[in-house]
C-alpha cells in the first residue's frame, strides 16, 4: 500500500503545534509496518540542510500556473522520503502560517497550492499512491478535488481533523482562487463562504481524529459542523496520536541536564534543580509545576489568570513557555515581575526548553476548554512529571485519577475552582506522601504511548477506505 501523508508543517524542519510532531512520526511508524509511505510538505524557508532536486511542474492557482519546484529529502533518522514542494514566493517567508499574530494575507493560495502540488506529485515522480492522507484545514482541498473530479488521479482519502477550531475560512468570492468546479463549490460553501474543512469532511473516504472522546465530543459540539460530522459518523474514527520516542525519552534527551528512567530517577531530581538555576527560581523545596502551552482560551489560560493567586498560595513555582494572546504573555510578564523567585515566562518557542520543563518539573498542568488529543500530557507520562489536566477529548482517553491505579489528577468542570482542587491534591500528595507520588510517576513512565499502535490503526483506516468511498457522500 502506497500513502502519501500531505501536512503544512512537518518537525523539525517547519513546526508550530502538534500537527508537526505528528507529520514526523506516524509515517515512521508506517513505515516500520511495511508501509509504502511519504511525505509531501512545503518547502519553507526553515527548510534547510541535503536536498536533492528532483522535478518542477506547474501548478494552477488563481487561473495561473504558479512553477512547483520538487526536492527530496528524508525524515530524521529514517528513510521515508519527504518531498519538499518550493515555490519561493509563497514559502520563503520568515514565518509559516504568518507572523505576529497575523496570518499571510494570501493563505488561501499557499495551501491551494500545496494541496494541488501534493495531487501532480505523484504522476511526477512516477509514484502513484492508494491513499492520501490530508491533515487539518490546509490540506482539506486535496479530498475535495479529489471527490469533485478536479483532479483525475486514482488515489483515495484519509482526512485528519486535528483541531476543529480552526476550518480555513474564506469569502466565497475566492473561490476562483482554489480553482474549484461546481461541484467542489457546493462542498465547501456556508454561507457566502468558504469553508476548507467542512468541504474536507464531506469530501475525504475516510475521517479521523487524534482521540476516541474528541471524535465523540465533535458530534455534539462540533464547531458548527456537528450536522456533516452526524452524517459521516460512520466513517469517522478517533485514534489517539502516540510519543515520537526517538525525540521523547529522558534516558537519551540531549536537551536534559541528567538522564534517567523509571528505575533510576535521580537525574530527574538534578534537572528540576538546574532548571531552577537557570530560570532564577528559588531552590526552597517547593513542587514546580510547568506549562508548555500556546497560551490562548482554549489552553485554559482564562482559568489560570482567575485563580492565579490562589494557585501561588498552594506553596508552588509556576515556569511557562509559550506564545499567544498578548493579553495573556503580558499577564504572564507582569506575574514574573511580582514573583522573581516563584513564577517564570518564557514567552518565546523553544524545543530546549520544552524538554528542560517536562523533565525539570513536578506537575505539568494542562487545564484546557477542549483539547483534541494533547501530546504534552503523554510527553510527561514519560519524563515523570505528573499531569493534573482537566478531562475532556484525549486528556480524558488518556490522563486517569485513582489512589491505586492512576496516573495524573483531573477536574471535569471548567472552573478555576475545579482546576485549583485538581492541582490542589496533586500538591498534598506531593508534599505528604512520597512514597505515592513515585508510584504515580513510576506508573506514567512504563506506559506504552508508542505511535506503533497508533500506525496498526491508520493502517486499518486505509484498509478500509474503499467500503467508506461506496457509503460517503457525493
Amino acid at each position: 500500500m502506497r500513502v502519501l501523508f500531505v501536512s503544512a508543517e512537518l518537525a523539525p524542519f517547519a513546526k508550530v503545534g502538534g500537527l508537526g510532531d505528528v507529520a514526523a512520526a506516524l509515517p515512521r511508524a508506517l513505515a516500520a509496518l511495511g508501509v509504502d509511505v511519504a511525505v509531501a510538505t512545503p518547502k519553507y524557508r526553515s527548510v534547510t540542510g541535503a536536498l536533492t532536486p528532483v522535478t518542477e511542474f506547474p501548478v494552477p492557482v488563481g487561473g495561473q500556473d504558479r512553477t512547483c519546484v520538487v526536492f527530496r529529502g528524508a525524515l530524521p533518522e529514517s528513510e521515508v522520503p519527504v518531498y519538499f514542494l518550493g515555490h519561493d514566493p509563497y514559502f520563503d517567508r520568515p514565518g509559516i502560517y504568518g507572523e505576529g499574530t497575523q496570518e499571510y494575507p494570501d493563505s488561501l493560495a499557499r495551501f491551494t497550492f500545496l494541496s494541488r502540488a501534493a495531487l501532480a506529485l505523484g504522476p511526477a515522480v512516477n509514484w502513484i499512491p492508494d491513499v492520501i492522507h490530508a491533515n487539518d484545514w490546509h490540506t482539506a482541498l486535496v479530498p475535495v478535488y479529489l471527490r469533485s473530479g478536479t483532479v483525475a488521479l486514482p488515489a483515495q482519502s484519509v482526512l485528519t481533523v486535528h483541531n476543529l477550531a480552526y476550518q480555513g475560512w474564506f469569502p466565497a468570492s475566492q473561490a476562483g482562487v482554489a480553482g474549484l468546479n461546481e461541484a467542489g463549490r457546493h462542498l465547501v460553501a456556508l454561507g457566502d463562504q468558504m469553508n476548507l474543512l467542512q468541504g474536507g469532511i464531506l469530501a475525504a473516504d475516510r475521517i479521523t481524529t487524534v482521540s476516541p472522546s474528541y471524535a465523540q465530543e465533535i458530534l455534539d459540539r462540533g464547531e458548527g459542523l456537528e450536522e456533516h460530522l452526524r452524517a459521516r459518523r460512520d466513517d469517522l474514527v478517533g485514534i489517539l496520536n502516540g510519543v515520537d520516542c526517538s525525540v521523547w525519552d529522558p534516558a537519551r534527551d540531549p536537551h536534559l541536564w541528567a538522564a534517567y528512567s523509571a528505575k533510576d530517577l535521580s537525574g530527574k531530581a538534578e534537572n528540576k534543580r538546574r532548571l531552577q538555576a537557570e530560570l532564577g527560581l528559588a531552590d526552597d523545596g517547593s513542587p514546580l509545576v510547568g506549562m508548555v502551552s500556546r497560551l490562548a482560551d482554549q489552553k485554559g489560560f482564562d482559568l489560570v489568570v482567575e485563580a492565579f493567586d490562589r494557585m501561588l498560595a498552594l506553596g508552588i513555582q509556576l515556569v511557562v513557555l509559550g506564545t499567544g494572546e498578548p493579553r495573556y504573555e503580558s499577564f504572564l510578564r507582569q506575574a514574573q515581575e511580582r514573583h522573581p523567585m516563584r513564577v517564570r515566562a518564557l514567552v518565546e518557542f523553544s524545543e530546549r526548553w520544552a524538554h528542560r520543563i517536562e523533565a525539570g518539573s513536578d506537575i505539568f498542568l494542562m487545564p484546557s476548554r477542549f483539547e483534541p488529543c494533547g501530546l504534552n500530557q503523554l510527553y510527561s507520562l514519560r519524563y515523570g512529571t505528573v499531569p493534573a489536566v482537566r478531562a475532556t477529548g484525549g486528556l480524558k482517553d488518556t490522563i486517569h485519577e485513582h489512589v491505586d491505579t492512576g496516573n495524573g489528577f483531573t477536574f471535569s468542570e471548567y472552573t478555576a475552582e475545579a482546576m485549583l482542587a485538581a492541582l490542589g491534591r496533586a500538591v498534598r500528595v506531593w508534599r505528604h506522601d512520597p512514597v505515592a507520588w513515585q508510584r504515580l510517576m513510576r506508573r506514567g513512565m512504563r506506559e506504552d504511548h508508542s505511535w506503533g499502535r497508533s500506525a496498526r490503526e491508520y493502517v486499518a483506516v486505509y484498509a478500509q477506505v474503499p467500503a467508506a468511498r461506496r457509503r460517503s457522500p457525493r
